[in-house]
């Protein structure tokens, strides 16, 4: 029952309600750095003025967004820790609505929850801003105003929280100033070290090369290690955009029911236990696109080990993307098959992780006795260059607020 419910909401969501597209348009105007002013600004330039970050401005900017585009290149490219602030006004209009909305978008009501957004924290319409990689980097809410730190160096997008197939028709002006770092900013760019304190010959050889199932058949592998408290673990997770995975079915649906028909309800999905020292993993994590979860994620599995390094504590983990199905060759059943190059998910892991600015260090580390070549519980082949990801989180990020709120 739990199942078939779950696939009716995919179902429903897929279908969505569509509006005639319209035509995008992105018109940019370089300023030189003053205080904001004239037409369109929401803000009044003294109160803006009073609000603004200590640091020195070097750019002013004003962007136009018109129409369907999600995303609009700013050409800005920001820097580790630099201060993003921008006003906004205008308004958009979606087919649907009972009225105009501005950047701040539409409070979100029973038919927007069925509604998949690249934001699903804030309403349809609501303007938001992304910086670095498309494909790893996580939307930030900006609405009327913000103020956002910056996590990582990369280029800023602008977007319409909306999708391609439900866009509104109207304007949004938007302020854009970047101001210098604070020097004693949290975040860091992390840095790529060849040797770790504590992470050595006599580490690796208390660590399993692979996980396994309850009856113990050997599964995937063990491919990267976190150093850092629990709580700087789950904060650097969340802010990449990974989703704590729910342990069973039930909890699952129930979870669905209570929190709306969500992007992260999806990803939820329950994760089959897998095994390492004993006992099934401490943390499931997963990321992906939510129509697709059912078939394709992004996702791991972490233990936290029962020493540690150099007084710190020690998570081990195995992560794997599903690509498909294919037949479990113990039961004869249907299980989820793995992209065979794992390489490629342990990269992931390292540029969603490193994208939040609260990575330290980072290494890749050859084991002796590395693993190149092997078969998972399930009977799926793998293969790996052998190296384990090694990710130092800075000792301020669990206690540190999160850039973009």
């Amino acid at each position: 029952m739990g199942k078939k419910f779950r696939f009716s909401l995919l179902a429903l969501v897929a279908t969505g309600i569509a509006a005639a597209p319209l035509r995008a348009q992105l018109v940019r105007e370089d300023k030189p750095s003053q205080a904001p002013q004239g037409k369109g600004i929401a803000q009044k330039p003294e109160a803006a003025a009073e609000q603004a970050p200590p640091g020195k401005r070097r750019i002013s900017q004003e962007i136009q967004l018109i129409g369907e585009q999600l995303w609009s290149d700013t050409g800005i490219d920001v820097q580790p820790g630099e201060h993003i602030v921008v006003t906004a006004s205008g308004k958009m209009r979606y087919a649907d609505a009972k009225e105009d909305n501005g950047p701040e978008g539409i409070p979100r009501g029973f038919k927007d929850l069925l509604r998949i957004l690249p934001f699903n924290g804030a309403g349809r319409g609501a303007l938001m801003g992304r910086v670095g990689d498309a494909d790893i980097a996580q939307p930030f809410l900006l609405g009327a105003h913000r103020d956002v730190v910056a996590p990582v160096g990369g280029r800023l997008a602008i977007g319409i929280n909306q999708t391609s197939e439900d866009t509104g028709d109207g304007t949004y002006t938007v302020r854009v100033e970047i101001y210098a770092a604070d020097p004693h900013a949290a975040y860091r760019v992390a840095r790529q070290v060849k040797d770790m304190a504590g992470v050595d010959a006599h580490l690796f050889s208390k660590i399993p090369r692979r996980i396994a199932d309850k009856e113990g058949h050997p599964g995937d592998m063990v491919n990267f290690l976190i150093i850092g408290s629990e709580s700087a673990m789950q904060k650097t997770f969340t802010n990449a955009g990974w989703v704590q995975v729910d342990a069973d079915v039930a909890g699952t649906v129930l979870h669905g029911i209570l929190e709306s028909i969500s992007k992260e309800s999806y990803l939820t999905m329950p994760m089959s236990l897998l095994y390492l020292f004993g006992r099934p993993q401490d943390y499931g994590w997963a990321r992906a696109e939510p129509i697709k979860v059912v078939a394709s994620r992004n996702h791991l599995r972490i233990w936290k080990a029962p020493f540690d390094v150099q007084g710190q504590t020690l998570w081990i983990g195995a992560a794997t993307h599903d690509v498909g199905f294919e037949r479990d060759n113990r039961n004869d059943g249907v299980t989820h098959k793995i992209d065979p190059d794992i390489d490629l998910e342990r990269d992931y892991v390292e540029k969603t992780l490193v994208s939040t600015g609260l990575i330290s260090e980072v290494a890749h580390v050859l084991p002796k006795d590395a693993l190149k070549e092997a078969k998972t519980a399930t009977g799926g082949s793998f293969h790996s260059d052998g190296r384990v990801l090694v990710l130092k989180l800075d000792a301020a990020t669990g206690n540190s607020p999160s850039p973009a709120g």
